[in-house]
């Protein structure tokens, strides 16, 4: 009999109670093969709305992580990683997304497909609307221009969305948690990037594992939104952060490209009409 391999699946949450419920009831329902265990670490970074609560009655099996409402997605999803990786070492981390709601098949589709790259890789699940059928979210190449791959196969990405993501603990071992230095995003990405510097490959899967809608587009870039309400969302975490940004570009990209992306997001704060219109004749 082969022995047990156990999951870790990391969630973190802020005042989305009915979205997390949902997420995590889907979560338990879905397929899990023989040998397979799946532990829940979810961080409640500062709710309000009773998720924690709501959490606990629901599914009590759940390890809740109380947050201080400062921690934002990836500093509460480093928080339940670190969390777990406490507990016990676990033979996969699953990244998953509150917002994110998995197919029944969804943790045997990418349990199979790292199987398939003798878990040796980063599996990144692709995800799609519910409203109008098409990706949403999954991998990424560098010379894509950020469109999401979509071509019903398992092909190799350069980075990747942390909507749905499955760690085997070999990649663990190489690259260790999300970087602290990243507050909201960037963090996902990051990741893909440092895998490939270390000749960690990521694939994103051939089919669809789970719904995901698109963001709404930021505050900061938003034409409809005043130029006030652009500036002072700008700096936050759930801004451009264009500081964060700096880094992470010349981490990856260089100096020059780290300068010139540092001005382009400004400008694209300052004139968001002229950036929505060059997207849409892109």
């Amino acid at each position: 009999m082969k022995s047990e391999k156990k999951i870790a699946a990391l969630l973190t949450c802020h005042n989305r109670r009915e979205k997390t419920l949902q997420s995590l009831g889907l979560l338990f329902e879905a397929a899990l093969p023989k040998n397979y265990k799946l532990n829940v670490f979810l961080v409640d970074d500062g709710s309000t709305d009773g998720t924690s609560k709501a959490v606990k009655k629901s599914f009590p099996e759940v390890n809740i992580i109380r947050g201080d409402g400062n921690l934002y997605w990836n500093g509460g999803m480093n928080l339940a990683w670190k969390t777990a990786e406490k507990e016990y070492s676990y033979d996969f981390f699953l990244w998953l997304n509150d917002d994110t709601y998995i197919l029944h098949n969804a943790l045997e589709i990418l349990l199979k497909e790292s199987e398939l790259k003798n878990n040796q890789s980063i599996i990144c699940g692709k995800t799609k609307s519910q409203i109008t059928g098409k990706v949403t979210y999954g991998g990424l190449n560098l010379d894509n221009r950020g469109f999401i791959l979509d071509n019903n196969v398992i092909e190799k990405c350069d980075y990747f969305n942390g909507n749905i993501v499955l760690i085997p603990r070999s990649v663990f071992e190489e690259l260790g948690f999300l970087e602290t230095g990243f507050v909201h995003c960037l963090g996902d990405y990051d990741y893909g990037l440092r895998a490939r510097k270390k000749n960690i490959s990521s694939w994103v899967t051939a089919e669809s594992v789970a719904f995901c809608e698109n963001n709404d587009l930021p505050k900061w870039c938003n034409p409809k939104t005043p130029i006030l309400t652009r500036m002072k969302f700008f700096y936050t975490p759930l801004g451009a952060e264009p500081f964060e940004y700096f880094i992470y570009s010349k981490r990856h990209f260089g100096f020059s490209v780290a300068v010139r992306n540092f001005v382009t997001q400004h400008l694209r704060m300052l004139f968001p009409n002229y950036w929505v219109k060059k997207i849409i004749h892109t």
